[in-house]
């Protein structure tokens, strides 16, 4: 299982969620095997919102996620990730720790609809 999970810094599971989704300079990539975490790796955003190419659900699905945990996002993402069946979550924790332990537990909705301030995500 991979989950892809946007950060405003590059500290690991300690790293706190960025509050917006396209915009963030990093995503944390967990890797979870029998229910326990079996790597994290950080990775930059090089979407076209830092002078790349593409936007990020593109660069987000060559991850290869099975779920994406964050506040918020775009209604345009949710469908791309919607269609590509990779779940869309709502974080309810501030770093990737809480957010990752709330993932194991299930204690994390489904996000259903995307934000209309898509600029803000």
């Amino acid at each position: 299982m991979r989950i892809v999970i946007p950060v405003s810094e590059e500290k690991g599971l300690d790293s706190q969620l960025s509050e917006h989704f396209g915009r963030t300079p990093f995503f944390v990539v967990v890797e979870l095997e029998d229910g326990n975490i079996s790597s994290v790796e950080t990775v930059s955003n090089v979407s076209e919102h830092f002078g790349g190419i593409g936007k990020p659900p593109d660069k987000i699905l060559q991850l290869r996620p099975n779920a994406v945990i964050t506040y918020g996002m775009g209604p345009r993402a949710l469908n791309i990730f919607q269609s590509e069946r990779v779940a869309v979550l709502r974080a309810n924790a501030d770093t990737v720790k809480k957010v990752t332990s709330a993932y194991i537990n299930d204690e994390l909705e489904e996000l259903t609809e995307g934000c209309h301030k898509a600029r803000h995500h």
